[in-house]
């Protein structure tokens, strides 16, 4: 018995507090193993939610894009209209994405996820069939503002469960991301000719897609946001994310104050410009060259679905670079080779361009990935996160905007992809500023 004491004691000198602070647990062999169980259903859980939430994080704008014309007839819109229609998406984004770092705080990721699925569903299930331009316009408010918080909180809910597979488990979100995008730019005109030919139908069926997405993160609703050792099951990890919530609580991030945070999220607003014009007013370049109404929602999609293989391999691929600049270039290289086809040949070369610009596309699933990599800590995500996305999708309000304002009046599609062309320029430059090897807490953190 002296023996055994002996050994306790010896075992409790060298325990460290954290260790001491879960001893009851480690030292319960019987409860192991059910407590391992438990995690393993709920991280397999929460990679089922990620890939269903991702999506939809597109289809309620792809699907209109699709239908614009007819949207536009059955609503009476004009150009100027339909270009705010199209500017509305990252207005929601900016507007709503700045208060899901607050409402993850007291919700938990998973609960506001969950409550962004399900406005996702009402928006889309409802837009169609209000009858006026301003119904609809509400109605997709309320689909764009579950996306928005989604948007945000993607990242975070990574870097909380994830925090050893950042780049893969961002590769497959922003895959299942490009995977719904494309499939709502392919089908939508297909599934409304099936449907009778009702635009309304052919908008309202993808709230199916979004109500399904709500269930995984129904048994998460409690989970109030523990750190990533907590979901991981490492005591390690579980004592650095204290040390790192510590640290970020004696030296707040004044991220306004950083530069890398600053170029990241103009290059996220850059690419966003680019993202809405395209999923937006493609398939009407496309029409306008002659190209069929199906054909043009086919290249559209063809543009979206590049975004599944490489939203896998470039995340990957960046996180192993010291410098993921060098990836921003080539993405928009990509981008003015196929803004050059569109203004020269768009229906001769139509496949090609719609090629070159789904590459230049994944300028997105990049942006997300230096978004977990410019921070070190998971509060610092979650800050770097907010702010990328809601300034960035800030700067992007004008650019459909300004498309459909210079269709409208001057008739043509030169000046708009001239535009698109101009802003693809500062679109790399601060890619490659952003891609620097730097963490937003050396920048940013109060003295």
């Amino acid at each position: 018995m002296a023996r055994e004491e002996t050994r306790t004691v010896e075992t409790r000198t060298v325990m460290s507090p954290t260790e001491r602070g879960t001893a009851a647990t480690t030292n319960a062999p019987e409860t192991t193993p059910g407590v391992g169980r438990t995690r393993a259903w709920a991280t397999r859980l929460v990679v089922v939610g990620i890939v269903l939430s991702a999506l939809n994080l597109r289809p309620a704008i792809t699907s209109l894009g699709a239908l614009l014309e007819e949207v536009r007839d059955g609503l009476g819109m004009s150009g100027s209209v339909a270009g705010v229609l199209t500017s509305v998406p990252p207005l929601c984004f900016a507007v709503f994405g700045i208060t899901a770092p607050r409402l993850a705080r007291r919700f938990g990721p998973a609960a506001v996820v969950c409550a962004g699925m399900a406005a996702i569903t009402a928006g889309l299930l409802i837009r169609p069939y209000l009858g006026s331009t301003a119904g609809f316009l509400a109605a997709s408010a309320l689909a764009l503002m579950g996306i928005a918080l989604s948007n945000v909180l993607m990242p975070v809910i990574v870097k909380r469960w994830f925090p050893d597979r950042v780049g893969s488990m961002t590769g497959l979100y922003s895959m299942a991301l490009a995977l719904g995008t494309s499939l709502a730019a392919a089908v939508t005109v297909p599934l409304t000719d099936v449907l009778g030919g009702s635009w309304q139908s052919g908008l309202a069926v993808w709230a199916a897609l979004a109500g399904a997405a709500v269930l995984p993160w129904l048994p998460l609703l409690r989970d109030r946001g523990g750190d990533a050792g907590t979901a991981r099951g490492g005591q390690r990890e579980r004592a650095e994310a204290q040390q790192v919530g510590a640290a970020a609580q004696q030296a707040p991030l004044r991220i306004t104050r950083s530069r890398t945070a600053w170029a990241l999220a103009v290059f996220f607003g850059l690419q966003a410009t680019a993202a809405y014009i395209t999923m937006g007013w493609m398939p009407q370049i496309f029409r306008d060259a002659g190209v069929p109404a199906g054909t043009a929602g086919v290249l559209l999609a063809v543009t979206m679905v590049m975004g599944v293989p490489l939203a896998f391999v470039i995340p990957r691929v960046a996180t192993r670079l010291p410098h993921q600049g060098p990836i921003a270039l080539v993405l928009g290289v990509c981008g003015l080779a196929g803004y050059a086809g569109l203004y020269f040949a768009p229906a001769a070369g139509a496949w090609a361009w719609a090629l070159l610009l789904g590459v230049s596309n994944c300028a997105f699933p990049l942006a997300l990935t230096m978004v977990g990599m410019r921070a070190r800590s998971g509060p610092g995500v979650v800050q770097l996160s907010a702010f990328a996305q809601s300034t960035g999708y800030l700067i992007s309000i004008p650019g459909p905007l300004l498309v459909g304002v210079l269709y409208q009046h001057s008739g043509g599609w030169g000046l708009p992809i001239a535009l698109m062309t101009g802003l693809m320029l500062p679109q790399m430059a601060v890619g490659f500023l952003a891609g620097r090897n730097r963490t937003v807490e050396d920048e940013a953190t109060a003295r």
